[in-house]
């Protein structure tokens, strides 16, 4: 069934935004009496297509699908076509935030002027990725920091992927049900992180893991950290 995201709830009305509506009508082709998932403030909730296409709440579900903690990954800025992908997919394994990180070897230089517009893109690639994942939440796509703005957050657990680093395995510091609520992770763009970068976070209570002997690529390494959390989080 399709789910959608609704901008608004009003007794036993649902109202979503125009271009879900758009998607309703033109591309599903749903017509009165048709059931859809809709999510309000993270409840879920099952309703059908009335007169006039307005949406009607029929009843609220019980069901939640987010990971046990919030995870938030910090990202080398990379191109297009990739950063996409990585928002969907992380999207996808639950990802709570995600951060487009600023850092030395990142190939791509953000336009000032265009970054509103980038965000709201990224938003709704997440947001797409959202309804077709199930979750009860979309996850935010925060503005561009550097790793200097990015130390003073606040978080339980602080880990930085790192190729140096061959020993001290990511899997070994995702036991989040020991006083781990926040979660931030750090994956480099094309090229890794520089050694300046890897020992300013370090000094700053980072913790430098591997994702294993092998280099990953940036959009790889990303998909692999979000599905180690996922299976540590079933354990």
């Amino acid at each position: 069934m399709q789910r959608y995201f609704a901008k608004n709830k009003i007794n036993n009305k649902i109202e979503l935004l125009d271009s879900d509506m758009y998607h309703i009508k033109k591309v599903m082709r749903m017509n009165v009496n048709d059931n859809v998932e809709v999510i309000y403030d993270k409840k879920l909730y099952l309703c059908k297509i009335i007169d006039n296409y307005e949406i009607e709440i029929i009843n609220e579900i019980e069901e939640n699908n987010e990971l046990d903690i919030d995870v938030t990954i910090a990202i080398g800025l990379v191109k297009e076509q990739k950063f996409d992908l990585i928002l969907q997919k992380l999207t996808e394994l639950g990802v709570k935030e995600i951060i487009p990180l600023i850092m030395e070897r990142s190939i791509v230089k953000l336009d000032n002027s265009k970054i509103d517009k980038k965000l709201e893109r990224w938003n709704l690639i997440c947001k797409e990725a959202s309804e077709q994942s199930k979750r009860n939440i979309v996850p935010k796509v925060l503005s561009p920091m550097t790793i200097k703005e990015l130390i003073k957050l606040d978080y339980d657990k602080k880990l930085i992927c790192s190729v140096k680093q061959q020993d001290n395995f990511i899997n070994s510091y995702l036991h989040f049900k020991e006083n781990c609520v926040k979660m931030l992770i750090v994956i480099g763009p094309e090229g890794g992180v520089s050694e300046n970068e890897e020992q300013f976070l370090n000094d700053n209570d980072f913790i430098s893991v591997s994702l294993g002997r092998r280099v990953l690529r940036v959009e790889t390494a990303a998909i692999y950290v979000a599905s180690v959390i996922n299976y540590s989080c079933m354990e």
